[in-house]
């Protein structure tokens, strides 16, 4: 009788211990996501597709990124500085693909902070782009894949290592013309997804979702500038139910210089950031 009382017991502690343990971990977790306020920032890109033969390019960017401070918002101080550069392979028209490295340096906004105040951050990138003319558009599909690593302010701190896998949508709607020529205006709707992976993304896969709305002037075949705005939110790294907003003013230069001759010229490719 008191061996089977025995079992008995055994069985409820083996059955229940686990039971409590998950209840106190359920406890434990958040209930619901928290948003943080949103930061307003600057961003001036400039995009430069260099052609140096028949089928290769040159991927020549460099932005200019602002964040806001207590007293001034957009423009307040200096948040990253970006040096992108790439070779590009033009297979037709309607697709390229791209291959190449990025130095981002990245400045400490925090002001209580008394760690460094400059850090760089190391990528290795390569992109996909498919354009799609339709009627008097053009609509976009970019893949790009990034490999990077990054390093806390924190002096001695090691490099942590993560992929980016990206995709955006983007079209170009000509606003005073049928077709995307000189002197021409244009609105350009946009959307990105951001996704992360890697051993310090826990429970953060989300790192951003940018829509992105910009008016655009075709100066030149080789110059064009645009402007707009863009909202955007992603999972915090180091808290994956904290999430991040941002207003962020966008300037945009795009520059296509072809120092080639006439007659080794294509036709116009479709290019874009």
């Amino acid at each position: 009788m008191i061996k089977n009382y025995w079992k008995y017991l055994v069985f409820i502690v083996l059955w229940i211990c686990p039971i409590c343990f998950i209840q106190a971990q359920a406890d434990e977790a958040p209930l619901e996501s928290k948003f943080k306020d949103p930061v307003t920032k600057v961003w001036i890109n400039t995009y430069g597709n260099i052609r140096i033969s028949k089928r290769l390019f040159w991927v020549a960017q460099t932005h200019f990124r602002f964040q806001e401070t207590e007293d001034t918002p957009f423009v307040g101080q200096v948040a990253q500085v970006y040096n992108r550069h790439a070779i590009g392979y033009i297979y037709s028209k309607k697709f390229n693909f791209s291959l190449g490295g990025v130095l981002r340096l990245n400045f400490n906004t925090d002001p209580e902070s008394v760690d460094r105040n400059l850090v760089p951050e190391w990528r290795i990138w390569h992109q996909y782009m498919f354009a799609m003319p339709l009627s008097t558009m053009m609509f976009y599909h970019r893949i790009r894949i990034e490999h990077r690593w990054t390093q806390d302010f924190a002096e001695d701190s090691d490099y942590d290592f993560r992929n980016r896998w990206r995709y955006m949508f983007k079209a170009k709607i000509p606003v005073n013309s049928h077709k995307l020529a000189p002197k021409t205006f244009y609105i350009s709707p946009e959307a990105e997804l951001i996704m992360q992976s890697g051993k310090p993304v826990v429970g953060s896969p989300f790192e951003d979702l940018r829509l992105h709305a910009s008016f655009g002037y075709i100066l030149t075949p080789r110059v064009t500038l645009a402007t707009g705005i863009m909202y955007s939110q992603g999972q915090d790294l180091s808290d994956g139910t904290v999430y991040k907003q941002n207003w962020t003013a966008r300037f945009h230069v795009y520059f296509s210089p072809d120092f080639r001759k006439v007659k080794n010229k294509l036709p116009a490719i479709h290019l874009d950031d």
